[in-house]
């Protein structure tokens, strides 16, 4: 069990590397409340310059994957399950902050994580 699991951990952490172009519609920041039992997801906003990179849309400064820029969320939207919080993005918010599928697949399965992590007590860390 333990070999399957490393190999399917292998599998996904390769993934992760790969290169993804970015939602014009912007992006989200996951995190949990363990107290309220809740998954919430900050969405931000960003434009995409000619190389692919996300900018600012006030400041037109580059938004770095892994520095912490102080930004203002446009929306926070919070659940206690991965697909309530589904639901609020994608079927009840229009238009929606996801316009692409792939980015809609991520969060699904971001979601999930953070689902499982809210109910095992396990951190959750974002991919």
């Amino acid at each position: 069990m333990d070999l399957l699991v490393d190999y399917l951990t292998a599998i996904d952490d390769k993934l992760s590397q790969r290169h993804i172009d970015l939602d014009p519609g912007g992006y989200f920041i996951i995190y949990l409340d363990r107290n309220a039992r809740l998954i919430y997801a900050k969405h931000f906003t960003n434009v995409i310059n000619d190389r692919g990179l996300a900018v600012d849309p006030e400041t037109g400064m580059v938004i770095p994957a892994t520095e912490k820029v102080e930004r203002t969320h446009t929306t926070v939207f919070s659940a206690r399950t991965a697909k309530e919080l589904c639901v609020k993005i994608f079927e009840q918010t229009q238009p929606s902050p996801v316009t692409t599928l792939d980015h809609a697949a991520y969060l699904g399965r971001e979601f999930a994580r953070a689902q499982v992590a809210l109910v095992t007590g396990q951190e959750y860390i974002q991919d």
